[in-house]
């Protein structure tokens, strides 16, 4: 059995979760999310705690008992905190702007680069050089950062681009006649 899916999630008290044969529904403060089920996992709820196991002892079934419980625990963290990914633009005039569910970006190119924010996620910027994203969904939040840092991607001889705040880019050397 994954080890993963050994470790019961735990329900916060202001999380509400659906289990139905075909999905499992979750719904907090921060929102609301919804995952389909498969045959290979058997969820059990106790009280404020979930508990996976494969259904049966093919690898498949075990390898998706502990993917589903991650996502799970995803979820639950999602609803009841959310998910923040911060981004850094470093470069001689690159800008981000946010306006409403619009993202602003000035990245060095003869345009302007307008990214718009999918539903569940919000973009701040908190300085020019800084932008936030937050919302429930990790894979959502995930997937639009790295849309965002693409736009630009740091390069390795001076390091100028979009990367994520907690990024390390080695630089490397130049070349020497």
């Amino acid at each position: 059995m994954s080890r993963v899916a050994k470790n019961p999630v735990a329900i916060p008290a202001k999380v509400e979760v659906v289990l139905s044969p075909e999905s499992i529904s979750v719904s907090g403060p921060m929102g609301k999310l919804s995952h389909p089920l498969t045959n290979a996992v058997n969820l059990n709820r106790e009280g404020d705690v979930i508990t996976f196991a494969a259904a049966n002892d093919s690898q498949h079934s075990r390898a998706m008992s502990g993917t589903l419980r991650a996502l799970v625990a995803n979820m639950v963290q999602g609803v009841s905190e959310g998910f923040v990914r911060k981004l850094s633009l470093v470069g001689v005039g690159y800008k981000a702007q946010a306006q409403g569910t619009t993202l602003n970006l000035e990245l060095g190119y003869s345009h302007p680069i307008s990214h718009k924010m999918p539903a569940g996620v919000t973009v701040e910027t908190p300085s020019q050089t800084e932008v936030v994203l937050k919302g429930a969904d990790k894979q959502v939040v995930g997937q639009v950062a790295a849309q965002i840092r693409g736009y630009r991607a740091p390069e390795p001889y001076k390091g100028k681009g979009v990367r994520y705040s907690d990024e390390v880019v080695i630089i490397k050397e130049t070349k020497k006649k």
